[in-house]
C-alpha cells in the first residue's frame, strides 16, 4: 500500500514497501520543464539533468556515478515539457548511500564552471545526435506545427545557440528558483521499512534549503485551432514519417480516459483498426500506431505512420477513413471491454519492477497531483461506454482543424493538395466500416494490482527432460500475477548463408502470422484478449518465440503460444507482408548511421564466419525466401527435439508441465543436421573501413575478435568492460567529461558460440574523430599495460553485478535468461551463479584478458560519416 507524506520544508513524499526483490528506486520529480523556460532559457532544463551529476559540495565531478556504480546501482535523468526527473535503483542493502547521493545531488549541485563548459559541448553533441534521427525531426516538425505559442512547441534539448550562450550566473538562476522542496515529490518503491526511510528522509531532504519557492510560472496558452495546419518537408530519408494530429485536452480531464482508449483501440497493438486496415489489409505502411498524448497543459491525440512516398497519398486517406469511423460508429462493446482489459493489465506490467512503481507514484502525485488520481482514472476507464467514445471522437477529431505534417524523400509523395483531399473526404464520405472482431468468451475480469510479498532466496529451477527430447524449465514466482515463456531453438545467424541471409528473422516475424487453427487476425485478437504480448525473434544464435500474459489467462494462452511454435502455416500473404516490411527495412538503414556502422563493423572483422552477415538479411537474398523455404527451415531446426521452453512467472509447476508433455512430448522426427560452422581465422593485420554519409555526427567502432560463451575467461573481458563503461567508467570520464568528445561512448562484447568480439562505440562531431580514436585506443592500451588499480576494480565487478540483478526483475528478462543459459550448455541456474562469477575477476586475469583480446595489430574499425 502506498504512502505520502509531507516534510515541514514542503517536500513531498510517496513510498510503497515490497520485498519481492532486494532492490530499491528512488527517483527525484522536479516540477519543471522545457515548458517553463523563457526564451533565453531553451534547453537549460535539460542541463541541468546532466549538471546534477557533475559534483557537489561533497562529491567531486565523477564521484556520483563511481559511488552509485561501486554499490551496483544505475543512476541516470529525463527531461520533459513539465518535469526533470533524476533516478537510482540499487541493491537495498545500499539504499542509504543512494538516496543520500540522490538528495546530495538536487540540493547542494556544484556547478562548477570548468564542468559546466565541457558539459555544454556535450549538450550540442547529443543535439547533433537528434539531428541524425529522422524521428527525432519528424517530432520536431509535430510540435512545432501543432503549438505556436505554448513551450510544447520548442525542443526539450535547446538548440546549439540557446545551450552554448548559458552562462553558471544563468544556470544558478533557474537552479535556485525550481529546485526547492515546495516544487518537488521524492517517490520511493522497494525493499525498506517505512521507519527507516522516514529517518532518512528527514535526514538528507529536511530542514530549510534556502531556496523558498516563488510558485509556478505562468505558461502562455496555446489559442484554440481554428483551422489546419500542415508542414510538409522535404527530407534525406529513404522512408516518409507522416503524423496526423489533433488537439486535446491535458492530463486529468474527463475526457482523457475515453481518449486512452480510443488511442489504444484505433492504433495500438496488432489488432488495432488503424493496423488490420491501413497496414495489413491494403499494405500501405510499414508501421503506424496511434497515441493520446495528454501533458500537463492540453495535449494531441496523433496518428503517426513511417511508409513509402509513393504510398503516402492513398495512406492518408485510408487512416482519415478509419478515424472518421469513430467519429460515426460505436466501437463495440467486446472490443471496448478488450481495451479496458488492456489498459489495466498494462498497470500490472508496469508494477514487476521497482523502478516501475516508483515512476507511476511520481507521476501521479508530480503531475496530478494525488497517488489517488490513479485509482479514480482506472474507475473512469471502467465506466467508459460506447457512446461515450463516439461523442469524445466527434468533439476531438476534427478534420476541418487537423494537423499534418510529413517528412518526405526529396520532398516528393505528398502535397497539400492531397493532404487537403484526405481530410475533405473524411469529412464527406462515408467512413469505413469498424472493423470485426470474432466473437469470443474470454474472462475480462479486473487484474489484480498485487505485487510485492516477502523476501525470499531465489526460487529453484525445475527441470524437465521430455520423451521428445525437449528441455522445459519452470520457476514459479507468485510477486505478480502475470507470467512469462520462452520457447528457443539453436539458429539464427549463425545457421545461415549468403544466399538464404535473413530466412531466421523472416520466420521469427511470420510465427505469429497464422497456423491452421488460427489466421493472423485472430491470433492478434487472442493475444489482446488474454491481455499480453507475443512475437518472434532471431538473434546470431538462436530463434525464439516469447510472450507475456496475465497469469488467470495461463491455460488458453500457453495453448495458442504452442499452437505459434509448433504448426505457423507460413501463408503467402502473411510472408509476402513481412517479406516486404523487411526489404523496406533494409532500404532505410542509411536512416540509422550507428547500426550502419555496427554492420560495417562486422563485415570488417568477420570475413568468413556468418556473423558477418546482417540479421536483417540482404535485399537480394531477402527477396528469393519463400514460405517453402520457411517451412522445410522450421521442420528442420524448430522440432520439439531442439527445443528448450521456459516458463517463469505466477504458474504451478505441475500444470505448465503437464501442457508441456502434451503439445511438445513427441518430436516430428524431420530434424536437419546443424550446419558444420567454423571459427574466424584470426585477422592477420588491422582492418579499416569507411562509408561516407552525410550527417551531423560521425559513428566508430573500433573492436577486436572475441570471446566464446564457454570461455571461463569472458567474465574477465565483462569486467574490463565495465572499467571502461557506465557514467564512471575510463570511456565515458576522460573522453566524455573530461574532454566532451561524445554523448555516447561505451564498450560492449558479444559471446558466442564460436568467437565473437569486444567493441567500443563512440558518436562524435567528423572534426573530432582523429582525437576519438587517439583516446579510445589511449584508454585501452592502458588496460594491456597497468594493472586495474582495485578501487575501480570493485566499482567495475560491483556495477555489474547491480545491473544483472536489476535488470532480471521481470519475468520475462528472467525467461529468456534461464532459457538461453540451459540451451548453450551454461546451465538453468547460471545466472543465480553470476555474482560469484564477476566477484572471483581479478586484476591480474584482467590484463591477461585486455592483452589477449585488445591486439591493435588485429583490431577492425569501422567509421560512418561525412
Amino acid at each position: 500500500m502506498a504512502i505520502r507524506y509531507a516534510l515541514p520544508n514542503g517536500l513531498t513524499v510517496v513510498f510503497e514497501e515490497q520485498h519481492a526483490a532486494k532492490v530499491a528506486a528512488f527517483q527525484v520529480w522536479v516540477k519543471v520543464g522545457s515548458a517553463d523556460e523563457r526564451p533565453d532559457q531553451a534547453g537549460l532544463a535539460h542541463l541541468h539533468e546532466h549538471m546534477l551529476f557533475k559534483g557537489t559540495e561533497r562529491r567531486g565531478p565523477g564521484e556520483i556515478a563511481r559511488d552509485v556504480e561501486a554499490h551496483g546501482g544505475e543512476i541516470n535523468a529525463w527531461t520533459s515539457f513539465d518535469q526533470t526527473v533524476y533516478h537510482i535503483v540499487m541493491a537495498s542493502q545500499f539504499a542509504r548511500m543512494g538516496l543520500d547521493i540522490l538528495g546530495d545531488a538536487v540540493r547542494r549541485s556544484a556547478f562548477d564552471a570548468e564542468e559546466l563548459a565541457r558539459e555544454i559541448e556535450v549538450v550540442c553533441e547529443e543535439i547533433k545526435r537528434s539531428q541524425d534521427t529522422p524521428s527525432r525531426r519528424a517530432s520536431r516538425d509535430l510540435f512545432a506545427t501543432a503549438f505556436q505559442v505554448h513551450g510544447y512547441r520548442l525542443p526539450v534539448i535547446g538548440t546549439a545557440e540557446s545551450v552554448r550562450s548559458f552562462t553558471r550566473e544563468k544556470v544558478l538562476e533557474f537552479y535556485h528558483r525550481y529546485y526547492t522542496p515546495q516544487n518537488m515529490v521524492l517517490s520511493v518503491a522497494g525493499d525498506l521499512r517505512e521507519d527507516e526511510l522516514r529517518g532518512w528522509v528527514e535526514e538528507i531532504f529536511g530542514g530549510d534549503w534556502g531556496r523558498p519557492f516563488a510558485g509556478p510560472v505562468v505558461r502562455a496558452a496555446e489559442p484554440p485551432l481554428t483551422e489546419r495546419r500542415v508542414l510538409l518537408r522535404p527530407d534525406d530519408v529513404k522512408e516518409a514519417s507522416v503524423h496526423v494530429a489533433f488537439h486535446i485536452p491535458q492530463a486529468g480531464h474527463p475526457d482523457t480516459p475515453a481518449l486512452d482508449l480510443l488511442a489504444m483501440i484505433v492504433g495500438q497493438g496488432e489488432a488495432s483498426w488503424l493496423t488490420r486496415e491501413v497496414k495489413r489489409r491494403h499494405n500501405l505502411v510499414n508501421d503506424i500506431h496511434a497515441f493520446a498524448y495528454t501533458p500537463q497543459d492540453p495535449g494531441m491525440f496523433s496518428v503517426a505512420m513511417n511508409l513509402q512516398a509513393e504510398n503516402a497519398p492513398r495512406a492518408l486517406r485510408e487512416t482519415t477513413r478509419v478515424l472518421a469511423t469513430l467519429r460515426a460508429a460505436p466501437v463495440s462493446a467486446q472490443e471496448l471491454s478488450t481495451a479496458k482489459a488492456l489498459m489495466e493489465a498494462e498497470a500490472v506490467y508496469q508494477r514487476e519492477t521497482v523502478q516501475g512503481v516508483a515512476r507511476k507514484m511520481g507521476y501521479y502525485q508530480s503531475g496530478l497531483g494525488s497517488l489517488d488520481a490513479e485509482e479514480r482514472y482506472y474507475e473512469e476507464i471502467r465506466a467508459q461506454t460506447p457512446e461515450k467514445l463516439r461523442e469524445v471522437a466527434r468533439k476531438y477529431l476534427r478534420f476541418d482543424r487537423a494537423i499534418v505534417t510529413a517528412q518526405l524523400p526529396g520532398g516528393q509523395g505528398l502535397t497539400e493538395a492531397d493532404v487537403h483531399a484526405a481530410l475533405d473526404g473524411a469529412d464527406q464520405e462515408p467512413p469505413a466500416a469498424p472493423p470485426e472482431r470474432k466473437a469470443r468468451k474470454v474472462d475480462a475480469g479486473e487484474p489484480s494490482l498485487r505485487v510485492g510479498g516477502t523476501s525470499k532466496s531465489p526460487p529453484r529451477t525445475i527441470i524437465e527432460k521430455l520423451p521428445s527430447g525437449a528441455t522445459v524449465l519452470v520457476r514459479e514466482d507468485a510477486s505478480v500475477p502475470l507470467f512469462a515463456v520462452r520457447a528457443a531453438f539453436l539458429g539464427g545467424l549463425r545457421y545461415e548463408t549468403a544466399s538464404d541471409n535473413g530466412i531466421s528473422t523472416l520466420l521469427s516475424r511470420c510465427l505469429t502470422r497464422g497456423t491452421p487453427s488460427h489466421d493472423a487476425e485472430d491470433i492478434s485478437q487472442l493475444i489482446d484478449a488474454y491481455a499480453g504480448n507475443m512475437g518472434g525473434q532471431s538473434g546470431r544464435h538462436s530463434t525464439s518465440l516469447r510472450g507475456e500474459f496475465l497469469s488467470r489467462h495461463f491455460e488458453p494462452a500457453f495453448r495458442l503460444f504452442a499452437d505459434s511454435v509448433l504448426h505457423p502455416a507460413f501463408p503467402e500473404v502473411e510472408v509476402a507482408r513481412e517479406r516486404s516490411l523487411m526489404l523496406q527495412d533494409i532500404l532505410t538503414r542509411e536512416d540509422k548511421p550507428s547500426g550502419l556502422a555496427f554492420e560495417l563493423f562486422h563485415r570488417t572483422l568477420f570475413h568468413e564466419h556468418p556473423y558477418r552477415l546482417p540479421v536483417l538479411g540482404e535485399k537480394a537474398s531477402v527477396e528469393a525466401l519463400t514460405p517453402q523455404a520457411l517451412h522445410a527451415w522450421h521442420a528442420g531446426h524448430m522440432d520439439p527435439s531442439q527445443l528448450t521452453l521456459c516458463v517463469v512467472g505466477d504458474v504451478k509447476v505441475d500444470a505448465v508441465l503437464a501442457l508441456a508433455r502434451e503439445y511438445f512430448g513427441a518430436s516430428r522426427g524431420k530434424v536437419a543436421p546443424p550446419p558444420r560452422i567454423a571459427a574466424e581465422p584470426r585477422p592477420t593485420s588491422a582492418r579499416q573501413e569507411k562509408r561516407v554519409l552525410t550527417r551531423a555526427q560521425s559513428h566508430l567502432v573500433m573492436g577486436f575478435q572475441g570471446m566464446r560463451l564457454d570461455d571461463p575467461a569472458h567474465y574477465a573481458l565483462e569486467v574490463l568492460s565495465g572499467v571502461l563503461s557506465g557514467q564512471g567508467g575510463r570511456l565515458f570520464i576522460e573522453l566524455r567529461d573530461k574532454r566532451s568528445m561524445a554523448y555516447s561512448v561505451s564498450s560492449f562484447g558479444m559471446e558466442g558460440i564460436e568467437p565473437g568480439y569486444f567493441a567500443v562505440y563512440m558518436g562524435t562531431s567528423p572534426e573530432k574523430v582523429d582525437a576519438a580514436l587517439a583516446g579510445i585506443r589511449e584508454q585501452l592500451e592502458r588496460l594491456r599495460e597497468e594493472p586495474v588499480p582495485e578501487a575501480e576494480l570493485a566499482r567495475a565487478r560491483q556495477n555489474l553485478i547491480g545491473t544483472h540483478e536489476i535488470g532480471l526483475q521481470r519475468c520475462g528478462a528472467r525467461a529468456g535468461v534461464i532459457a538461453m543459459d540451459s540451451m548453450y550448455g551454461l546451465g538453468a541456474d547460471n545466472s543465480l551463479r553470476y555474482a560469484e562469477y564477476i566477484s572471483a575477476v581479478t586484476s591480474e586475469q584482467v590484463q591477461e584478458v585486455a592483452r589477449q583480446v585488445l591486439d591493435f595489430d588485429r583490431s577492425a574499425l569501422a567509421i560512418v560519416g561525412p
